[in-house]
């Protein structure tokens, strides 16, 4: 078991539990554990048309989270991907519909129709105003004569609910859902499969691949395409939705499918913010996770054209923590950087010999960021070869403004490049090297004097001696030696990065929290980054 869950048997009724337990008190649940599980408004007083909705769980916070004040009157939850019985459908709808009725809101799925159908097919033979509508919004297969429902659904929760939350009859809720339906479209992408709890997860997305037009129950997506980034998997979604938009504005949902990063959320949010379909983007919810398939690794985008009273409707407080506010797509806006920061604090001055040299130094770094990264996930976070491949691009970028020709403000230059650019502790006791550097430049000390200034001030300041498994293991004894030659440097650096392998405890950074066992044997990554660095000095000169 590689989930946190207790039995397979009792993962739908232990959540609803705890979504109980955490709800203040908003929501409560009927009582007809295991096979009648409806979570209701703790709230409701029949009094305005009540909304019910729900299927198979696994798409959390969907249903039962979003029963509250604006949205859902009732949840009912299946199993996982199953649809609710009859009964249980049943159950939701005579517990929360009064003289104003009941509207019940379907994904498009046989089990979900013919179960939910029935239940208002009974529910109506006990004298109560029901009526269903079907959501549709998938347009991966456009041959379908029955699109999947995905979490376009969820604009028809949102405007709904509104509607009946102002205490609009059912006539008139159910004809916004209707329309709302209608206008609607959604599609979805995936870079792996989901994990059904208690089954082997199926490795059916080879690497380099992603599934688009997938539904939300881990079943296939409508092809296969090579994926190649964020800006290009929002482009082939925004390419098959624009032939279903009009002019007029819209307002789009991104969804996390379930196992997405918030950071990864937040680079899809800014490729679709930046598609060709964004200036008819008025209102936006998320990115979040509404309509989930459980740990799926992708995202949907949904977009639905905006008719009057739409947009209120879209804003309108509601209940429940996890739906996101809908706010009006403006342009990101930038604040200048504090003057002092912004300002350069030297002229730019040509030197060609500086510029090649710094020019393969950064080179040598990029080229061990894949090395130093896989060290790095032996005692760190896995990132200080992308942390100094990057600072190392940015120098070379940077290499047009920097004063070449003033070995001192050179050394000052380079520490707030690093400053603004690299991030992380190395970024700052590198950026302290470099500006001790250079104020040792400037008092006149040679260039052997001044990096070892730099060196003792990051001793001091990072609190790191020889043998405490850092960069000063190598740093250190290629600066002893340096006077001798730069062969004799790298040579003593190398020594020095190999001997961090014997570490087994680090006495500071993050290894110092890492079992010796990941230690052993594996150099480390800032004293590797070292040498390396004094290496291709070498070859270089």
């Amino acid at each position: 078991m590689n989930q946190f869950i207790n039995a397979k048997e009792t993962i739908v009724t232990d959540a609803i539990d705890g979504l109980l337990a955490t709800s203040g008190g908003a929501l409560t649940r009927l009582d007809g554990y295991p096979h009648i599980k409806v979570v209701v408004r703790a709230d409701w007083d029949r009094s305005r048309v009540a909304l019910v909705s729900g299927g198979g769980s696994g798409h959390e916070p969907s249903h039962a989270a979003l029963v509250g004040a604006g949205l859902l009157t009732a949840a009912v939850c299946g199993e996982v991907f199953a649809s609710p019985s009859v009964d249980a459908v049943l159950a939701g709808i005579l517990a929360v519909t009064g003289p104003a009725g009941c509207l019940l809101i379907v994904k498009n799925y046989t089990g979900d129709r013919l179960n939910f159908g029935l239940a208002a097919e009974r529910a109506r033979s006990m004298g109560l105003t029901v009526s269903m509508v079907v959501v549709d919004d998938d347009i991966a297969l456009p041959e379908l004569p029955q699109p999947r429902g995905l979490a376009g659904t969820l604009f028809v929760h949102k405007i709904a609910g509104a509607l009946a939350e102002q205490g609009r009859d059912l006539a008139t809720v159910t004809t916004a859902a209707a329309r709302v339906i209608k206008g609607v479209s959604s599609i979805g992408m995936s870079l792996d499969t989901c994990t059904l709890p208690g089954a082997p997860k199926e490795p059916r997305i080879a690497a380099g691949k992603a599934e688009l037009g997938l539904g939300i129950h881990g079943e296939p997506g409508a092809s296969q395409v090579v994926f190649n980034g964020a800006e290009q998997a929002s482009q082939m979604i925004t390419e098959r939705l624009a032939p279903t938009m009009g002019d007029g504005p819209h307002a789009v949902l991104l969804n996390n499918l379930g196992g997405t990063t918030p950071l990864e959320m937040s680079i899809l949010a800014k490729a679709l913010m930046h598609s060709a379909i964004a200036d008819r983007f008025a209102w936006v919810i998320g990115p979040a996770a509404l309509m989930t398939s459980l740990d799926m690794r992708g995202f949907s985008v949904s977009v639905l054209p905006l008719s009057p009273g739409d947009e209120a409707a879209l804003s309108m407080p509601v209940g429940p923590a996890v739906w996101p506010q809908a706010v009006l797509v403006q342009k990101a806006r930038i604040s200048p950087l504090p003057e002092s920061l912004a300002a350069r604090q030297a002229t730019a001055s040509a030197h060609p010999e500086r510029r090649a040299f710094l020019l393969k130094c950064c080179e040598t770094l990029i080229a061990a960021e894949a090395d130093l990264n896989a060290l790095d996930t032996k005692s760190g976070d896995g990132d200080t070869g992308s942390t100094l491949a990057g600072a190392a691009r940015a120098l070379i970028n940077a290499l047009d403004h920097l004063p070449l020709g003033n070995l001192a403000a050179l050394y000052a230059a380079i520490g707030l490049e690093l400053s603004q650019t690299m991030g992380g502790s190395s970024g700052v006791l590198l950026a302290i090297f470099f500006s001790a550097a250079g104020d040792g430049a400037v008092k006149g000390e040679a260039i052997v004097a001044a990096l070892n200034r730099g060196l003792d001030r990051i001793k001091q300041v990072g609190g790191a001696n020889e043998g405490d498994r850092t960069m000063i293991d190598a740093l250190a004894p290629a600066l002893a030696v340096l006077p001798k030659g730069l062969d004799d440097a790298a040579n003593a650096a190398r020594v020095g990065a190999d001997a961090t392998a014997l570490i087994t405890k680090a006495k500071a950074g993050r290894a110092a929290y890492v079992p010796e066992a990941n230690l052993r044997g594996n150099n480390d990554p800032g004293a590797e980054a070292v040498a390396r660095l004094f290496e291709g000095i070498v070859a270089f000169s």
